[in-house]
């Protein structure tokens, strides 16, 4: 399992690594962070510009235990599994990507 999980790690893209870290930082801070938080980050990075692709990026963090997501008030909010923390945590450490802020978490 543990190659798998490497594996995995190798295969994630930069939005990915970002959907997953402001995930974790909405929660730190005890916010809930969604599909159109991280739509509206996404693009105002330059990342994408469609929110039908950051679906897909949600689904297949998702499909990797990553994430979990649940829906509330009409929302889907993003919350970071285990292994999704697990994956965060070696990412940074190997300085895979860059960090960069979230408009939404910010308060912009």
């Amino acid at each position: 399992m543990n190659e798998l999980f490497y594996l995995q790690l190798e295969r994630l893209k930069e939005h990915h690594f970002l959907i997953l870290y402001w995930s974790a930082e909405a929660e730190v801070k005890g916010l809930k962070y969604n599909i159109t938080n991280a739509f509206d980050d996404l693009k105002d990075l330059g990342i994408t510009r469609t929110k039908q692709s950051v679906v897909a990026y949600v689904e297949s963090l998702y499909s990797l235990c990553f994430i979990d997501m649940k829906i509330e008030r009409n929302r889907k909010n993003i919350y970071t599994t285990k292994f999704g923390a697990d994956a965060l945590e070696e990412l940074i450490e190997k300085n895979k990507f860059d960090i960069k802020e979230s408009r939404f978490l910010e308060g912009k």
